[in-house]
């Protein structure tokens, strides 16, 4: 990265061009970068050092300055041609906003993100997932295994010293490196290394179809997609939690989709105290016809979903917290016996993981289900 700079800067045409390597902290910039920028760009001729502010002058007025993120403030103001910001797992989402792509704006520079994955709450992951639905960014992941710069025989020994979670995430960019027992973790990294995980645009020749898990005190969760072919798209989720059924219905109606089929837990069934009536019944007061999916044990949902997820394609925009959720369910690791709890850990991945679970289940069942209607449509045809 700092020689790309170093390259951006001697070619560039405008005025006073000025570039930026910044890194969490000012002590950071000047512990990995300085000596890196001193020694690729002391060979250029008439290039001038500053040390007390660890500043590149080249001859051709161009400036590449390193930084610090710690007071996002003291960058208002500046203007760039090109920065690249280092561990961006650990910059404040506020720098690169409202800070750096102003900055950048008017002499339409660029901006490199670069870093190694430290979990899904930080602005790195949502900036990875945006350059997987965008072809305007340029996203490369840079796996030890892939690259080779590392010895096998080094990769080997950090792999029994730090443990595989640890490994996948220093070594091998997994997001999930941090989630011990995390349960989808290597199919939706399988779906990212496909490319399968992008902007899906909702095809109105196609019926949408959902999937649900339903709650009151917690989420329920909503997923939208269309069979098309052999693929499923996933192209939309929503969740929300303490509100009651014709609350959701209206959400229904106000997306620009035409409805299949929906696809419920069996809990479906349970009437409700208030009325009397069941959920099913009060759904279909609102124009939500559901089908029951298949009660299947919690490990049965799960292998459901694991086959059925390489047939997915979904969105990464509309469906962030769809893809969160998967990547975050996990089963909790117990220390003493040092091994993994059967059951997942109840939590705020649970919902959209069980909706997604539903729709696993429920899928092939509805497409027996259109098969037999088919059928006999067409033998009532006949004997007419």
């Amino acid at each position: 990265m700092l020689n790309h700079l170093i390259k951006e800067a001697l070619l560039n045409k405008n005025h006073n061009p000025r570039y930026a390597y910044i890194s969490p902290t000012y002590k950071q910039s000047k512990s990995i970068a300085w000596d890196f920028l001193k020694h690729y760009a002391g060979k250029i001729p008439g290039v001038k050092f500053n040390e007390t502010e660890l500043r590149c002058d080249l001859p051709n007025g161009s400036r590449i300055t390193l930084l610090g993120a710690e007071n996002v403030d003291n960058l208002r103001g500046l203007y760039f041609d090109g920065v690249v910001i280092d561990e961006t797992s650990q910059i404040a989402a506020q720098l690169i906003e409202e800070v750096l792509t102003p900055a950048l704006s008017d002499r339409k520079g660029f901006m490199y993100l670069v870093g190694t994955p430290q979990g899904m709450n930080n602005i790195f992951y949502e900036y990875y997932l945006k350059a997987q639905g965008d072809k305007n960014w340029l996203l490369y992941t840079a796996k030890a295994s892939d690259t080779k710069i590392v010895d096998q025989e080094e990769l080997d020994q950090a792999l029994s010293l730090m443990g595989e979670a640890k490994y996948n995430q220093e070594f091998e960019c997994s997001w999930i490196g941090n989630i011990p027992g995390s349960i989808y973790g290597d199919e939706i990294e399988e779906l990212e290394d496909k490319e399968r995980l992008t902007s899906i645009p909702f095809d109105p020749s196609h019926e949408v179809h959902t999937a649900w898990d339903i709650g009151y005190n917690d989420d329920t969760a909503i997923i939208f997609f269309q069979d098309i072919g052999s693929q499923i798209n996933i192209i939309d989720c929503f969740a929300d939690h303490n509100q009651p059924f014709p609350y959701y219905a209206e959400i229904l109606k106000e997306k620009p989709y035409s409805y299949g089929y929906h696809l419920a837990p069996h809990d479906i069934e349970v009437s409700e105290y208030s009325s009397g009536k069941t959920r099913r019944e009060v759904a279909y007061q609102h124009g939500i016809k559901f089908r029951v999916a298949p009660k299947t044990l919690l490990e049965d949902g799960i292998h459901a979903v694991k086959m059925i997820l390489p047939r997915c394609k979904i969105d990464v925009d509309k469906c962030k917290s769809l893809i969160d959720a998967l990547r975050h369910y996990h089963r909790k690791y117990i220390e003493k016996d040092r091994i993994f709890k059967t059951k997942p850990v109840h939590d705020w991945s649970s919902h959209f993981s069980d909706s997604m679970r539903i729709l696993a289940t429920g899928f092939e069942e509805s497409k027996y289900q259109n098969k037999n209607r088919q059928r006999t449509a067409i033998s009532e045809y006949k004997i007419i």
